[in-house]
């Protein structure tokens, strides 16, 4: 359905997923991002990052002293309880 293909082009990729779960709990710098969602390469990390803020999942923030931020928008905290159930239904169904 349009649906799924849709949300799946939105969120369904495994660094996307992983990234929108390590901003699950608060903002995050670069690096503490990259650690968090499980030491993903540089390339890919910003090639995510730059799909995930252009799709209004997440926001670039930059801070004083040029430190920059990244953080779920209202729209990428509206897709966490979708993620947490599609988690659950995955563990009951193993």
């Amino acid at each position: 359905s349009k649906i799924c293909l849709s949300s799946l082009e939105l969120l369904g990729d495994f660094w996307s997923l992983r990234l929108i779960d390590a901003l699950s709990e608060g903002e995050l710098r670069y690096c503490e991002l990259q650690r968090r969602a499980g030491n993903v390469n540089p390339v890919t990390l910003t090639t995510k990052l730059k799909k995930l803020q252009n799709n209004k999942i997440i926001a670039r923030n930059e801070q004083s002293r040029g430190e920059v931020v990244y953080s779920l928008t209202p729209l990428g905290k509206k897709a966490l309880p979708i993620l947490v159930a599609v988690n659950e239904f995955s563990a009951a169904a193993r």
